[in-house]
């Protein structure tokens, strides 16, 4: 698919928001006063800033509060629903922690359950699109709810947890290209399957149904070829995963040098993210596209 800029801001700013909004929830870090202001900041600047960025790509954006009303039957709409209720439970916890010097910990387990709810809504939408092979299987939600762990655990300074979850979330990456890579021939559609010809026999494309490009292959059909992939994989990995634990992993002597460390691993982390969700959806095979003969 086409992969717009919009949906890779909103996809990586908003998992790794959420969470670190799911640490603080669990008081990591246990931080009160201004420190706790510039914690909360930071996470609803990104968990806010990536949800706004969602409205880019959409037809009509000031449509968008009506996705609320369909959470019964609409991921985006679950995720619409869980964002807001996350935000609100958070922003009070935020108030306890930042003007009263307190957490209030029932509250805080809340926020972050919701936190880690509004990472899996997302992960939804896309799972649920049986036109997506790459998208339609188990490994989407743990790739989005990983990320955003390994990625909290970062700003959050949780040092202990931090290393296995970059370990745990690099694991679930490499799974998700090996199965996904198989997913659109594993799932049994072809173009015969497209074209609804597939009984009468071997189906093959002679010319293509239209004399010019148009919306569906303008979106939907974007390929990528396998070295130019294969090499934005290797770069993805190594910053997300590799260079941020060598970083946090490392020791240094002194605060400062400390903190610098620290900087870049979630620096190097967020970079590598972003690589990943640009193949995340330039991968993705839609199957319309097989239909024009371009799988």
């Amino acid at each position: 698919m086409h992969p717009a800029p919009s949906v890779i801001i909103f996809t990586t700013f908003s998992g790794l928001g959420f969470g670190l909004l799911f640490f603080l929830g669990l008081g990591q870090p246990p931080v009160t006063g201004f420190v706790a202001f510039v914690f909360y900041a930071i996470a609803y600047a990104l968990a806010v800033g990536g949800l706004l960025a969602s409205t880019f790509h959409l037809g009509h954006p000031e449509r968008a509060w009506k996705a609320f009303s369909q959470w019964k039957s609409s991921w985006l709409s679950r995720e619409g629903v869980c964002a807001v209720a996350a935000l609100i439970v958070m922003g009070l916890y935020a108030l306890g922690a930042v003007f009263l010097q307190s957490h209030w910990s029932l509250l805080g387990w809340i926020g972050a359950i919701l936190s880690l709810a509004t990472v899996f809504t997302t992960s939804m939408i896309y799972t649920q699109l049986r036109t997506i092979p790459r998208w339609n299987m188990n490994l989407t939600p743990a790739v989005f709810l990983s990320f955003s762990l390994a990625g909290g655990a970062l700003l959050s300074g949780a040092e202990t947890l931090a290393p296995w979850l970059l370990a745990v979330a690099g694991a679930v990456q490499l799974a998700y290209w090996a199965k996904g890579d198989r997913a659109l021939e594993s799932s049994g559609t072809n173009l015969g399957t497209a074209t609804g010809l597939g009984r009468r026999g071997a189906v093959r494309a002679f010319e293509p149904p239209h004399t010019g490009t148009n919306y569906l292959l303008r979106e939907f059909v974007h390929v990528v070829g396998r070295k130019h992939a294969q090499k934005l994989r290797t770069i993805s990995f190594i910053l997300a995963f590799v260079l941020p634990l060598l970083l946090i992993l490392t020791p240094v002597s002194g605060a400062v040098i400390k903190h610098i460390f620290a900087l870049f691993a979630v620096l190097s982390h967020l970079t590598g993210v972003v690589i990943s969700r640009w193949l995340f959806f330039a991968q993705a095979e839609h199957v319309v596209g097989l239909y024009y003969g371009k799988r």
